[in-house]
């Protein structure tokens, strides 16, 4: 059945000449709130995906801009990684047992599998490998980014058994919804906080465009900022959490002498320095982890997104004393370590260490930058900031529209395409009115110029 306009609500989302997914639209309404996904004017129904790219039901291919939210850094479904999931899942015909595989087991709750074990040793290989890796000795897994931090957190608080412990975060940051993930989120105006959060100072201001983020950056302010908590609070300081960037906050990407002072700051007064890079590992900011990207040993780092290229997989990794603070059960959850999740983990780790992604991801940063400066000389851009294969687009008032709508409408046109069919899939601005590009690492040069032109001729014509 084909949904009339009369009896379509009022906030869903519908496009000339899409009747299949518009139908599909329509349905999710019934199935699903409304409240479990982030409002865009696309709300693109992907049929299948390959690459960089998605296709819709009706058979419309559109440039993938987003790698599903930072987390498909190696394109989606790419053969060779699957290969590799299903060679660590072991699965096989299980002998004398029809209408079974027998393989590892799927879940393991309470047990322990070889896979995990295996993705424990490599991960932790691999970040200690990476420059400014060495105090991360130990994973503890967790079921999404959110309860990464979580978890993380709550080790660093065990650190004053009193229960009395305060914890240092940086204004802005999105480290998830939940628990003290959400209470570590935003600022202390936003709403009601845990007694045990104090918010700090980013420099917004100062990294604000491409040109001020490459300028020197006046510490001493920050500096003081966090002299006087040191003077109020004293050893009740257990840990500052913050991020490589801020990506919910509109893709602020901070002086590297910034990160290095909060560092150097935790390192002289016995505080854990946790930064969340689930939005950043795995090469989004041109190295493997923001920590070498920026030149700082965290103590704690969460890990997520891009870390099973697809499969929900995340963790805390970090300093075994810290760790060894919670008892039996404090860290444990229903899907830590899952075998799937770990195979995942091990296949994504083998494309970064035997090919060449990271200098591809490199490769494709100078052609973004590129082509977002050539975007910023339009009227609908006010600004473009970003680093490595993550980027934000802040937009401009024009005409009738304001800064956020302008935002919106290119994630509309960008969606529909121009005249040849060509689209591009983005993220409707989590921001407000910035819009986050972040394409695969593995996206050919040449096919990012491709759309990014069809971006520039669609965007060009915003306001006339």
């Amino acid at each position: 059945m084909t949904t009339s306009t009369a009896t379509r609500p009022a906030h869903l989302v519908a496009h000339e000449g899409e009747e299949a997914s518009n139908q599909f639209r329509h349905d999710l309404t019934g199935a699903e709130p409304s409240c479990l996904r982030t409002r865009t004017p696309s709300m693109a129904v992907l049929h299948r995906s390959a690459g960089s790219y998605h296709y819709t039901p009706e058979g419309r291919k559109l440039a993938d801009f987003t790698s599903g939210v930072l987390v498909a850094n190696l394109g989606h479904n790419p053969k060779r990684w699957w290969k590799r999931v299903i060679e660590y899942m072991a699965l096989e015909d299980a002998a004398g047992e029809s209408g079974y595989h027998e393989g590892v087991t799927l879940t393991s709750y309470n047990a322990v599998t070889e896979v995990e074990l295996e993705a424990s040793r490599r991960l932790l290989a691999n970040l200690q490998a990476a420059p400014g890796g060495k105090r991360l000795e130990q994973i503890l897994w967790a079921a999404s980014g959110s309860e990464a931090v979580q978890k993380g957190l709550w080790a660093g608080l065990a650190k004053r058994p009193q229960g009395d412990g305060i914890i240092l975060a940086t204004r802005h940051g999105f480290h998830g919804k939940k628990g003290l993930s959400g209470a570590v989120t935003g600022s202390e105006t936003d709403k009601e906080r845990d007694p045990r959060v104090r918010f700090i100072s980013f420099p917004k201001e100062e990294c604000k465009t491409l040109q001020r983020r490459r300028e020197p950056i006046d510490l001493a302010p920050y500096r003081a900022e966090l002299e006087a908590l040191k003077a109020e609070f004293g050893d009740r300081l257990s840990v500052l959490i913050t991020e490589p960037y801020l990506g919910g906050g509109g893709s602020y990407h901070p002086q590297k002498e910034y990160m290095q002072m909060l560092a150097q700051f935790c390192q002289e007064n016995d505080i854990l320095f946790f930064l969340d890079e689930v939005q950043a590992n795995f090469g989004r900011t041109g190295s493997m982890y923001a920590y070498s990207e920026y030149g700082v040993e965290p103590d704690l780092v969460s890990l997520g997104k891009g870390l099973g290229n697809g499969m929900p997989v995340d963790a805390v990794v970090g300093r075994a004393d810290v760790f060894a603070r919670l008892s039996f059960g404090e860290g444990s959850d229903t899907w830590s370590g899952h075998p799937l999740g770990c195979a995942a983990v091990l296949a994504t780790l083998d494309e970064f260490e035997q090919t060449d992604v990271l200098e591809q991801g490199r490769r494709l940063s100078v052609a973004i930058e590129e082509n977002l400066v050539k975007l910023n000389e339009l009227p609908a851009i006010h600004a473009v900031r970003g680093e490595g294969t993550v980027w934000g687009i802040e937009c401009e008032a024009v005409g009738q529209l304001s800064a956020d709508e302008v935002a919106a409408e290119i994630v509309r046109l960008c969606y529909l395409g121009d005249e040849e069919g060509r689209g591009v899939h983005l993220l409707g601005p989590l921001a407000g009115k910035v819009i986050r590009v972040a394409p695969p690492l593995t996206m050919p040069v040449a096919e990012l110029q491709e759309y990014f032109d069809v971006v520039h001729r669609l965007v060009a014509n915003l306001g006339r």
